[in-house]
C-alpha cells in the first residue's frame, strides 16, 4: 500500500489514528503461559487459553495439533500464532469444529453502536499463511443476544503471507451489554462438520443463532493431513468499512493490557533472591501469616488463583523461611488485591514482618480472569 493510500485509508475510516484496534495482542507478541502447547479434542488437553494471551483454542473431534508462538511473520512483525496438525482427522463428525477464538468485553464494543439505529459496520483484517489453500471462515457470535454472522476468505498461495480484510454489516438488533462480561466471540475456523454448513451461510448478514449457517460450505479441513500448518498475525478489528494499516503497540503496552485478564508469577530458584515476591505482611500469630498481595494491574474481575504445587508459597523473615500448609494460601480475592493467609509448621514471633514468595524453581501462581 502506498503512503497516499495509507493516508486515505486512515481518513476514510473516520476513527482516531490511535486506539483503533479493538484486539489485544493482535501481533502475537505476548505469551505469558507458554510458547507451545499440544491440543487434543474434544475438550481435552490444551483447549482454552494455553499459549498466546487473549487467543484460545476451542475444538471437538479427533485431531491433535501443536499451538505455538512462532517467529515466522510478515515484514514489520516479529511473531505469529502457529497451529500445526500432528494427528490427522479426515472423517469429520457432523457437528465438529475447530477455532482459534478471541473474546471481547461488552464495554469495549460500545463504539459499534450495535442494536441501535446508528449501528456501525466494522472491519476485521489480519495476515494469514498456510500450506492448505482454499476457503476459510471468520465467524462472530453475539453472546448477549444469541446472534451470529460470518464471512469467508481464501488463502490463494501456499506458504505465502497474505493480508485479508472482512467488513461486517451494521446490526441494528441486539445491543451489547455495557459491562465487563463476554459479549462477542471472534472465531477463526479451521474446519467445520456437515451440520455447521448445511444451511444458508450468513455471508455478512446478521441473524439468529443457527449453527447450520455458521461455516462456509467450502470451508477446508486443515486437519486432513499431518503437517498442515496455519499461521496468523496482525489481527485488527476497527470501526468502519476500511481496513487501515495495523496499529502496532509496544510490547509493554500489550503486556499490561493482557494482564487485565491473566497474570503469572513463577519462581526461578530456591533462595530468597531468586524466588518471585508477591507480597509483604506479618506473623499474625506464632503460626499464622497474613500479607497483602497487589496485582501488576487491576484485573477484569476477581480472578481464579491457582498455586502449583499447592504448597508453593514461602514466608521469609530475617534468615529463616517457612513453607505454607493447608488450603491454597489466598483468600479475600478482589480485582486489585488478594489476601495471603496461611499457617506454618514452626512457631515464630507474632508481629514480626515477613515477605511472601513463590517457593521453589518452577512453582507458579496464576491469576486468571479470562472471558
Amino acid at each position: 500500500m502506498s503512503k497516499a493510500a495509507e493516508l486515505a485509508a486512515l481518513i476514510g475510516s473516520q476513527t482516531a489514528l490511535s486506539n483503533r484496534n479493538l484486539i489485544i495482542n493482535g501481533a502475537m507478541q505476548v505469551a505469558q503461559r507458554a510458547t507451545s502447547k499440544t491440543n487434543v479434542g474434544p475438550n481435552g488437553t490444551g483447549e482454552g487459553y494455553t499459549v498466546l494471551d487473549r487467543f484460545q483454542i476451542s475444538l471437538s473431534g479427533d485431531q491433535v495439533s501443536t499451538f505455538s508462538q512462532s517467529t515466522d511473520a510478515p515484514s514489520g512483525f516479529s511473531n505469529s500464532a502457529k497451529i500445526e496438525v500432528t494427528t490427522a482427522d479426515t472423517s469429520l463428525a457432523a457437528t465438529q469444529f475447530w477455532h482459534l477464538r478471541y473474546g471481547f468485553e461488552g464495554q469495549d464494543l460500545q463504539s459499534l453502536a450495535k442494536g441501535t439505529s446508528d449501528a456501525k459496520a466494522f472491519t476485521i483484517s489480519f495476515y494469514v499463511k498456510s500450506n492448505k489453500t482454499g476457503v476459510y471462515t471468520v465467524g462472530l457470535f453475539d453472546t448477549d443476544n444469541d446472534r451470529q454472522n460470518a464471512l469467508s476468505y481464501t488463502i490463494n498461495s501456499e506458504n505465502t503471507w497474505e493480508r485479508k480484510s472482512l467488513t461486517f454489516n451494521p446490526d441494528t438488533t441486539g445491543a451489547f451489554t455495557n459491562d465487563n462480561n463476554l459479549s462477542l466471540r471472534l472465531n477463526f475456523a479451521l474446519l467445520g462438520g456437515a451440520d455447521l454448513k448445511s444451511g444458508t451461510f450468513f455471508n455478512g448478514t446478521w441473524g439468529g443463532d443457527v449453527d447450520a449457517n455458521a461455516v462456509h460450505p467450502n470451508q477446508v479441513n486443515l486437519a486432513d493431513t499431518v503437517g498442515n500448518e496455519w499461521y496468523i498475525t496482525g489481527v485488527q478489528m476497527e470501526v468502519g468499512e476500511q481496513a487501515t494499516p495495523f496499529e502496532h503497540r509496544s510490547f509493554g503496552d500489550e503486556l499490561q493490557r493482557c494482564k487485565r485478564y491473566y497474570q503469572r508469577w513463577e519462581s526461578t530458584g530456591t533462595d530468597a533472591t531468586s524466588n518471585k515476591a508477591i507480597g509483604a505482611g506479618v506473623w499474625n500469630s506464632a503460626t499464622q501469616v497474613l500479607a497483602a498481595m497487589s496485582y501488576d494491574v487491576e484485573m477484569r474481575a476477581a480472578p481464579t488463583m491457582t498455586l502449583s504445587p499447592t504448597d508453593g508459597l514461602k514466608a521469609y523473615g530475617g534468615n529463616f523461611a517457612e513453607a505454607r500448609s493447608g488450603g491454597n494460601g489466598l483468600d479475600t480475592i478482589g480485582t486489585k488485591t488478594a489476601r495471603i493467609n496461611f499457617t506454618v509448621s514452626t512457631s515464630r514471633t507474632a508481629g514480626q514482618g515477613t515477605m511472601i514468595q513463590v517457593k521453589d524453581s518452577g512453582d507458579t501462581l496464576e491469576a486468571d480472569a479470562e472471558l
